[in-house]
Order: structure tokens, then C-alpha cells, then sequence
């Protein structure tokens, strides 16, 4: 089974535009995501696939492997699509670029999924960790997931679902944003126009769902702090400095 590493980078983000090249204790987000993905020592090849100049030069002056996409991609799904699409390769795992702290244990359980899969039942698997805190439960900026009995995606979204009518029984889970996927449920779902739930909460998983791919979502109780807005930035260099 051939499985690589995708890292979607693009240098304009709407919250947080060019935080990819930001600083972070002496790199840059994107070249810290890169080799922490390249340091997990789980994927035959490792690539940054994006539209800006800068951060393709920024991951080749650096040693790492980039793609430069050839059209505008509405989505990094999208824009990993048109690099695998004439390679060689059953499993593609997708990195977000702002998750600079992704960890090595979480990515074994990802894979292991389909390494169980002798049905081939599972389209897409991604990470999930149990979440307490009520302002980060609450805040748009962590998707939240709810999952059926088999741990099967059932809805992604901004709000805090499920809604606690009975506060006690409420467990909450936040999305990391780490996918891995088939080749050709990959290939699939960029050939889908975007649906309403979609396009109202601007989270491209709702698609999958929405067109029956299966997400299996996996646990994890690994902290990991994506870079969404400079104080999320800020965290993680005050995180590092303490742990360097």
C-alpha cells in the first residue's frame, strides 16, 4: 500500500492572510508543518502543493518536495486532486499547513484504520479529540463533530452541536483538521458541485456526507494548536518557547 503525505498551502487566508509564512520560533508554519509530517517517518514521499511562489520556494530552498498547482482550487482537496491524480498511490494523507504540531501517533491510528479495512467500507478517515472547555466549544473557529455508534461522521459544523438539552449526557469532539483518503474517493469528491450545507458553513467535509462517503473519524487525545488567528500564532510560539 502506497501512502503519501499532502500538505495544501495557501499564502492568503481569509482570518489570518499569509500565516503560512508567518514565524514561529525561527520557522516558518509551513516549514515546521512540512517536517513534522516528513519527521513521522510513516509516508513514502511528502509534498507541499500550493499557488504561491513564495511558499514553493520557501519548502525547496529548504530541502522539503513542493507542487505547484496549474489552476485556482476552491479547496485543498481540490488542489491535492489535481497532484495525484497521474500518480501511483492507494492512500493520501491531507495536512493541513497551519498544523505545525502534527503528531506522529495520531497519523498510526489514521492509517491503521484502513489497514483493518479488508471491505474497503471506509472512503475517508480524519481525527477528532474530546473537547471541555465551553468558549473553545463554542467558538466557530473548531469544527465540531458528531459521530454514530461505529464512529462514522454523521455532521461537521461551527456550532456546538449536539445541542445540550441535557447537559450532562453533552460530549463534544473538535475536528483536526487531518484527512486520509482513497485515491478515488479523493478524485470523486472533486468532481461534486458544492452543496448548500457546505457553502453555509464554508467546510468543504460536508460534502463527503452529503454525497455518501463514508468518514470514519478516529480519536485522539494528542493537543495539537493549529494556526488560525495571530493569537492562536502567538500560543504556539509561547508553547515552544516553554518546550524548547
Amino acid at each position: 500500500m502506497k501512502i503519501i503525505a499532502m500538505i495544501p498551502a495557501r499564502f492568503e487566508a481569509s482570518r489570518f492572510p499569509g500565516k503560512l509564512m508567518k514565524d514561529l520560533a525561527g520557522k516558518t508554519v509551513i516549514l515546521r508543518t512540512y517536517e513534522a509530517t516528513k519527521n513521522a517517518n510513516l509516508f513514502d514521499e511528502v509534498y507541499v502543493v500550493t499557488d504561491s511562489d513564495i511558499i514553493f520556494d520557501e519548502i525547496i530552498a529548504n530541502g522539503g518536495k513542493a507542487i505547484k498547482s496549474k489552476t485556482t482550487h476552491e479547496s485543498g482537496s481540490d488542489r491535492i486532486a489535481e497532484a495525484i491524480k497521474n500518480m501511483e498511490v492507494d492512500i493520501v494523507v491531507n495536512v493541513q499547513g497551519d498544523e505545525p504540531f502534527t503528531k506522529k501517533e495520531p497519523l498510526i491510528k489514521l492509517l491503521e484504520v484502513f489497514k483493518k479495512d479488508a471491505q474497503k467500507e471506509i472512503d475517508i478517515a480524519s481525527l477528532m479529540i474530546k473537547m471541555d472547555d465551553k468558549t473553545e466549544i463554542n467558538n466557530p473557529n473548531n469544527v465540531k463533530v458528531v459521530t454514530d455508534e461505529r464512529n462514522f461522521a454523521m455532521y461537521f459544523s461551527r456550532s456546538a452541536i449536539p445541542y445540550p438539552r441535557e447537559e450532562s449526557l453533552a460530549i463534544y469532539f473538535k475536528h483536526i483538521g487531518i484527512y486520509a483518503f482513497r485515491k478515488d474517493a479523493l478524485l470523486k469528491f472533486t468532481k461534486l458541485p458544492m452543496n448548500r450545507l457546505e457553502a453555509t458553513e464554508k467546510l468543504e467535509n460536508l460534502r463527503f456526507l452529503a454525497n455518501g462517503l463514508k468518514v470514519k473519524m478516529v480519536e485522539t487525545n494528542q493537543i495539537t494548536i493549529g494556526i488560525d488567528t495571530p493569537e492562536d500564532l502567538e500560543k504556539a510560539n509561547t508553547f515552544l518557547s516553554i518546550n524548547n
